[in-house]
C-alpha cells in the first residue's frame, strides 16, 4: 500500500493507494491482429489527403459514383497518379470499380466507410 499526500494551499489530505491495483478496469483486446491490420491499411488509405478529396467527388457524383475522367481536374492531378490512388482506394475496400468501355467508374462501398468510421468505437 501507497500513503501519498496531496496538497492544496492550505488543506493536506492523505490518500490510500493500493500498489496491485490502477485506475481503470483491465483492458481485454476488442480487435483481433488480422482485423487491425484490415483497418489499418483502410486507414493509411483515408491517410492522404488527394484519397481523401477523391472519395469527398465520388460522394458527391451523380448516383453516388465518379469516372475517373471527371477525378483529375478537380484534384490537379494526372490521369495516371489518380489511378494509383484509386487503386489504393479500391484494395482498401472503401470504393468499388466497375469497367464501362475505356473508362473506369468508381462508388463508394457504403458498408465498408461505415466499418471505417466504427472500427474504434467500443463494442
Amino acid at each position: 500500500m501507497i500513503v501519498n499526500t496531496c496538497q492544496n494551499s492550505s488543506v493536506s489530505l492523505p490518500t490510500t493507494i493500493e500498489a496491485t491495483s490502477c485506475c481503470v478496469p483491465p483492458i481485454a483486446p476488442s480487435m483481433t491482429v488480422a482485423d487491425a491490420e484490415r483497418v489499418a491499411k483502410v486507414f493509411k488509405a483515408l491517410g492522404d489527403p488527394t484519397r481523401v478529396r477523391l472519395l469527398s467527388l465520388i460522394a458527391a457524383g451523380a448516383g453516388g459514383e465518379a469516372c475517373i475522367c471527371d477525378l483529375t481536374e478537380p484534384v490537379g492531378l494526372s490521369q495516371g497518379t489518380v489511378s494509383h490512388h484509386m487503386k489504393l482506394l479500391v484494395e482498401a475496400g472503401l470504393v468499388t470499380r466497375e469497367q464501362r468501355g475505356k473508362w473506369a467508374y468508381f462508388a463508394l462501398d457504403a458498408e465498408a466507410m461505415d466499418a471505417a468510421a466504427s472500427a474504434l468505437r467500443a463494442v
